[in-house]
């Protein structure tokens, strides 16, 4: 059943809400207060129709589990620091999901023992530093080392992987 575009549609109510919610957490991985932001903005898309509680229902989805800040939190840390992405940028990730810093506060370790193997893999999907092909010029380095540092790595990390050689034999690297 199509919709008239020119027609608005109805204001949301509490079922209309959580229906929305359930198609929502059913589609995405999300936090608590993503779910709180989108269920704020399809209200003020559509309004709203008698009472809605937005935060009861977020914390009902959190108690059915169908909303885990924790596993968001494993989930993206891990997918992250796979792709080579820094300690820094994971965490300004996660708080921008809105983790709390009790969910987030958990990897911290975790991601302090994998730095390196994380910038390991910047590297090589960057082709940097032991990665190269051939040695790189000083203005190139810099830039490799800039786009490093903006990958969430710490800096003397960075200058120390850029610094590296280029090497024939990938296996020397494994992270």
């Amino acid at each position: 059943m199509s919709r008239d575009p020119r027609r608005p549609l109805p204001p949301l109510d509490q079922p209309a809400l959580e229906r929305a919610a359930l198609r929502y957490v059913e589609r995405y991985a999300t936090t608590r207060a993503k779910l709180v932001a989108y269920l704020h903005r399809k209200l003020r898309e559509r309004g709203r129709e008698g009472e809605v509680d937005v935060d009861a229902l977020a914390d009902r989805m959190a108690e059915l589990r169908y909303v885990d800040d924790r596993a968001f939190a494993e989930a993206r840390v891990a997918s992250m620091t796979r792709r080579g992405l820094g300690a820094r940028r994971v965490r300004d990730a996660l708080r921008q999901a809105g983790v709390g810093e009790e969910d987030a506060g958990e990897f911290h370790d975790t991601l302090e023992e994998g730095a390196e193997g994380a910038a390991l893999a910047f590297a090589r999907r960057k082709r940097i530093g032991p990665f190269a092909t051939v040695p790189m010029e000083r203005d190139r380095r810099e830039k490799q080392i800039a786009a490093m540092v903006r990958a969430g790595h710490a800096p003397a990390l960075a200058r120390r992987i850029v610094g590296l050689p280029p090497s024939d034999d990938d296996a020397d690297w494994e992270a």
